[in-house]
């Protein structure tokens, strides 16, 4: 794809100094930074003698899409370029103040762009889905995630952490233990694909390998490409829903109608043929899944170890668990060691899903509440904290733990002061983040500011209704927030800083996803004062 190759500086360096044109209006992502009253004047192709449609991209943006400047002024956003490049590219969306394309060429080669470790990257016709930063150095990956967090906390939240962290990051190939595949019987072609879908389309990418799935599992692609063409049933399963534990590889399959006795037994023979895995059937909706077979004494139990704290967790496939146990246990040991538990305290685990923090809180602190907004998590919570009281290796046990299951999307300040006084929390929330809870803990403060005399916050930019306080109830003095959403994140940050009364300590990236412009990342709060 390159006509020439000549070294350019390094996308971290480009990063820090490359200031990112507006946004995508039509992306409900946050853009990496930058007011365009600091942004420096974009190069262009004319002034340095360059033909008129060559881009000089700048920078990137969190879709991993390089950005760049028209002579006009216009943005464009390019499909697989990357910083400093000079490339050209082919529009194929065209608004009043920006573009969307697709690059063509490179021009002049960024330093960071590297060799896809997939045969199915890229930006070919057919290309696969799942990843969509390949091409670039898996370090200057981290470096622009570990941007984009910082933007968000200050561009949206107008927060600056005290301290940033390192970057947490793991193996970047073979780490995906959770995954979604399609399956599609293509009559025309008298095959079976499956796999994730082609970029930026609805079809099923033809696929192989799978480099950042388990090696084991990348291996059987082809013959469970074999095994579902050869079912009676190859035109109605859509999906095969991957979840591997430690030592067990569960895949559901969903069928929209009975399977035959033909079928079942081709199955069980896949499995004879493949000793780790593990078939599971979902005949209709998540709440049917259920095992092939009844299992046997002695079977493997999907599950997978928190060894740092003796903790053995089982689940069933369609449990929510971390993509990345890799970076899973290095993430449970850091947010541990952050929040610091004690023996003589108490602490909350708010969006506690199947207890991945709060059962290795439970050997640390003196009780724990775990709160989920899934009546069937929280009941997977209790049975694994029964079995790991029963497991502890120590013999000392799992100090005194509670589940409760609540919708924390619709948390109040009388909620918040009903489930009693913690000394510290850990969040952990989906995707939309913690605003209730946030916000709840701003309006108890804002009350305890105004009853003390004291001003209120000065960006509250309304009244905050009266709040009835219990005297008994006081806030956490630390927060440990753990997230999958910078800009969540950021609001959240703004909230808890401005308005509740604490200061952001540090903050850092946790690299969950290598290859894809998913950030995940965890900060941690004190708790200031009345102030």
């Amino acid at each position: 794809m390159s006509d020439e190759t000549t070294p350019l500086p390094s996308l971290s360096a480009a990063l820090s100094a490359a200031r990112t044109p507006p946004a995508n209006p039509d992306s409900s992502v946050a853009p990496v930074d930058g007011d365009a009253a600091q942004r420096p004047t974009a190069p262009i192709a004319q002034d340095f003698g360059y033909p008129d449609n060559w881009l000089h991209i700048n920078s990137l943006d969190l879709e991993a899409q390089g950005v760049a400047r028209k002579a006009d002024g216009k943005v464009v956003f390019v499909d697989g370029a990357l910083p400093f490049e000079w490339v050209t590219a082919q529009v194929n969306r065209k608004k009043n103040n920006w573009e969307a394309a697709t690059l063509t060429t490179v021009h002049r080669e960024s330093s960071q762009r590297v060799t896809p470790g997939c045969p199915h990257f890229g930006l070919h016709a057919g290309a696969c889905g799942g990843c969509k930063m390949q091409h670039l150095d898996a370090t200057a990956q981290v470096a622009m995630k570990q941007r984009v967090l910082e933007d968000n906390l200050w561009h949206l939240g107008k927060v600056k952490p005290e301290t940033l962290w390192r970057p947490i990051q793991g193996p970047t190939w073979g780490y995906r233990y959770r995954a979604r595949l399609s399956v599609r019987y293509v009559l025309k072609k008298g095959t079976v694909l499956i796999g994730f879908h082609e970029r930026k389309s609805r079809y099923v990418a033809d696929m192989s390998v799978c480099p950042v799935l388990p090696p084991h599992v990348s291996a059987m692609l082809l013959p469970l490409r074999g095994l579902i063409a050869s079912m009676d049933a190859r035109d109605t399963c859509p999906q095969i829903e991957l979840a591997c534990g430690d030592s067990v590889t569960a895949l559901v399959l969903r069928h929209m109608f009975p399977l035959s006795d033909a079928d079942l037994d081709r199955l069980r023979a896949f499995a004879h043929a493949h000793p780790e895995v593990q078939w599971w059937l979902q005949p209709k909706g998540p709440d049917t899944v259920h095992l092939l077979d009844a299992p046997q004494p002695g079977d493997a139990e999907l599950s997978y170890d928190l060894p740092d704290f003796g903790i053995h967790m089982p689940f069933k496939p369609t449990d929510f668990t971390q993509v990345n146990p890799h970076i899973n246990r290095v993430l449970v040991s850091r947010a541990l060691r952050l929040l610091d538990a004690r023996k003589h305290e108490r602490v909350i685990d708010w969006f506690c899903g199947l207890g991945n923090f709060t059962l290795p809180i439970a050997t640390q602190a003196g009780s724990v509440l775990g709160i989920e907004g899934s009546e069937v998590l929280v009941t997977r919570s209790r049975e694994n904290y029964i079995k790991n009281q029963a497991l502890s290796l120590d013999g000392k046990g799992l100090c005194t733990t509670e589940f409760v299951a609540r919708n924390l999307f619709e948390m109040t300040p009388a909620m918040l002061q009903a489930d009693g006084r913690a000394d510290k929390w850990l969040v952990d929330p989906p995707r939309e983040g913690a605003f209730a809870l946030s916000k709840a803990l701003a309006d108890v403060h804002q009350q305890r500011l105004r009853e003390a005399g004291l001003r209120p916050a000065p960006d509250t930019e309304a009244p905050v209704p009266p709040v009835t306080l219990d005297p008994a109830w006081a806030p956490p003095q630390r927060i440990v927030y753990v997230s999958c959403n910078p800009a969540t994140l950021a609001r959240d940050a703004g909230l808890l800083v401005h308005q509740a009364g604490y200061r952001c300590v540090a903050a850092g990236v946790v690299n969950m996803f290598p290859h894809t412009a998913h950030v995940e990342s965890m900060a941690v709060f004190e708790w200031g004062g009345l102030r």
